[in-house]
């Protein structure tokens, strides 16, 4: 059974985690598929945004299923948590754009998985949360490194120490989401926010991913260093000329990704 409905319009493809009677919670076999998933589209450029959401209107993904982990064995809750590390660490690395469109609550695995997205659209009812702390555990799947760096680590230990839940309009406020969508139109703006990306040079967009990923454990100069890199990479593509051609002839561009 596939746990995961797709619905492919163009370069853009919407995933929903099909699994709302357990709260979009990750199985091994949700989290394997979607392994599956994240290497077929980075392995070409037909597909160049992705948005990931949950279905039902309760929960984007509640974090790791806690009925299966009760049955997993210590060796198999390590090769669980170090599928999950690769596969959240595939989305970052990959040139596809990932956009998380948060429709219900994230909490622990489910914030994970959404800190490893390239952006975040939250509904009005969304909540974020690390919880893991209540459980006698931390978070495992990138969360107290990602957060961090994406919110400061002051803000990041209020939430990961606490195990508190964090609404929309608090997780805008601080970064940790990118856009708020108005009630009933989680998709459409997600869409929008992806059709805003595709529109653009794929190898330019893919790159500047890259540099921005790269560059951030970087010390300031090197970071810099490599941006000099990844530019001169993009001045090499037949796509820059034709960014150029179409300024001058007044006309939207024809990108072919080359």
């Amino acid at each position: 059974m596939a746990e995961f409905k797709i619905d492919a319009r163009g370069a853009i493809e919407i995933w929903t985690i099909d699994g709302a009677d357990r709260r979009n919670a990750i199985s091994r076999a949700m989290l394997r598929e979607l392994g599956e998933m994240v290497g077929r589209v980075s392995s070409g450029r037909q597909v160049r945004a992705v948005i990931i959401t949950g279905a039902g209107d309760k929960a984007f993904c509640a974090g790791a299923d806690l009925k299966e982990r009760a049955t997993m064995s210590e060796p198999e809750v390590r090769a669980f948590l170090d599928g999950l590390r690769q596969t959240f660490r595939a989305i970052e690395k990959s040139d596809c754009t990932f956009i998380a469109a948060i429709n219900g609550a994230a909490f622990g695995g489910g914030t994970e998985l959404a800190l490893a997205c390239d952006l975040r659209v939250a509904a009005p009812a969304a909540e974020l949360g690390l919880t893991e702390v209540k459980l006698g555990i931390i978070p495992g799947g990138g969360g107290t490194q990602r957060l961090s760096r994406l919110i400061g680590p002051g803000r990041a230990k209020d939430l990961i120490l606490t195990g508190r839940r964090m609404n929309a309009a608090e997780a805008f406020s601080v970064g940790l989401v990118n856009r708020l969508a108005p009630e009933g139109h989680l998709l459409e703006t997600a869409f929008s926010l992806a059709e805003a990306i595709v529109d653009n040079a794929p190898i330019a967009v893919s790159t500047a991913k890259h540099a921005i990923n790269e560059g951030m454990g970087l010390e300031l100069e090197a970071a810099l260093a490599l941006e000099l890199r990844k530019y001169e990479e993009v001045l090499k593509t037949e796509d820059r000329l034709e960014g150029l051609r179409a300024f001058a002839e007044k006309r939207p561009p024809v990108y072919k990704g080359r």
